[in-house]
């Protein structure tokens, strides 16, 4: 079994969290500031219900 090169995705913090919101509110499709942030799309989607930072 060969090892795999990929590094795990980065960790958000709150303060990307603020960033991404803004950019959901100004109506940013969630793929790109996935992209951007190096994240799954599903970490995005978390942010954006509540899920995640609900306090920031």
């Amino acid at each position: 079994m060969t090892k795999s090169n990929r590094e795990p995705s980065k960790r958000l913090t709150a303060n990307d969290a603020m960033i991404i919101k803004k950019r959901l509110k100004d109506g940013e499709m969630q793929s790109r500031i996935a992209a951007d942030f190096d994240v799954n799309i599903g970490r995005i989607s978390e942010i954006n219900t509540g899920k995640k930072f609900a306090d920031v």
